[in-house]
């Protein structure tokens, strides 16, 4: 049978999924576009609620009862996801993309032995059953770095440290090999050490596995030197992309900066942290424009109205966000902004 070409290990294209509320359609995630290739780390960032995991989510095609893609094209080689059926997508799961959910305190079933809970994922999708299975585990906890694999088999997950715990979740999901692994805030609930910890062993296993990471996380800090690409996402959307020196260093979305200026510096003791102001966006009354313009100290007119589209800052990097737009079509400030201005002056 004849391989199938395909450019990218996994293009997301146009993605759209909606979730019904009682009080509504809520548009989780509305028109994401990117590229994912083998080998390389895929960082999406943004707070609460912007869409980042229901983003991933519809990549592994888990998402809860009121969910649904509503239009676009996931590929992974080539073929659309989208379209496979539920029988072909637990193939898929594990196998050819895995996931670390949030928590590692609650991702484990507590009544069952870290052995029994790595067996399983083991069995589930692989051939190996008894010895093989259980081999095959001791194996994986050796590779995250736990000591005494065997003794650690018998135990159970209140017996384990969370830092212990996350490296037990990162051995479920690397029981196949699969090709891409969603990082879903890996971090979350680890103090810094063990933060550092974690980073560092999810690099050190992608340079020996050759696998793709896509890592989803509210912390610009956390995937300073990991990633290759940093996605930007608010409101659903996704508001500036580009490498990581491009992201820190010149910045072009106003959310993107307001971050930035949120994260502690060795300078913090002398300068203030300065939050994003307001609140995140209700996403059943989105704006008909760009969905940070509430939040926006330099919103315009045109903001309020019109989605700005992407626009190269250069090879490396793009941002929706009219400011960076020259076209000469005289944007008009917004009164609260233009008093503002004034103030200052």
């Amino acid at each position: 049978m004849e391989q199938k070409q395909y450019e990218h290990l996994l293009s997301v294209r146009d993605l759209h999924t909606h979730f019904s509320t009682e009080n509504g359609t809520v548009s989780a995630v509305n028109g994401v576009n990117f590229n994912l290739d083998a080998g390389k780390v895929l960082g999406i960032v943004g707070e609460s609620g912007s869409g980042k995991s229901v983003t991933a989510y519809s990549v592994m095609r888990i998402l809860s009862e009121n969910g649904w893609i509503d239009q676009g094209e996931i590929l992974y080689k080539g073929d659309n996801i989208v379209k496979w059926s539920e029988k072909e997508m637990q193939s898929f799961r594990g196998r050819c993309v895995s996931i670390i959910f949030q928590d590692p305190m609650t991702s484990l079933n507590p009544v069952f032995t870290i052995g029994n809970q790595l067996k399983e994922a083991i069995t589930l999708h692989t051939a190996k059953r008894g010895k093989e299975a259980y081999d095959r585990a001791v194996e994986l906890i050796s590779l995250v770095g736990i000591n005494e694999p065997e003794k650690r088999m018998r135990q159970y997950p209140y017996q384990l440290s969370g830092g212990m715990r996350q490296r037990i979740m990162i051995a479920m999901a690397l029981a196949c090999e699969p090709d891409i692994l969603i990082a879903d805030e890996p971090t979350t609930a680890l103090d810094v050490t063990i933060q550092a910890q974690i980073l560092e062993l999810m690099q050190s296993l992608q340079k020996k596995m050759g696998m793709a990471i896509i890592m989803v996380t509210h912390d610009l800090g956390v995937i300073a030197e990991i990633c290759d690409e940093i996605i930007v996402m608010y409101g659903g959307r996704i508001c500036e992309r580009g490498t990581a020196d491009e992201i820190f260093y010149n910045p072009h979305h106003e959310y993107t900066k307001g971050l930035l200026r949120s994260i502690p510096t060795m300078n913090s003791k002398k300068q203030k942290l300065v939050p994003i102001s307001g609140t995140p966006i209700n996403m059943l009354n989105m704006p008909a424009g760009c969905a940070f313009c509430p939040r926006c100290d330099a919103a315009m007119k045109i903001c309020l109205e019109e989605i700005p589209e992407e626009l190269f800052i250069n090879e490396n990097h793009k941002a929706s966000c009219w400011i960076n737009v020259r076209d000469g079509k005289g944007f008009e400030t917004l009164p609260e902004t233009a008093e503002k201005e004034e103030t200052a002056k």
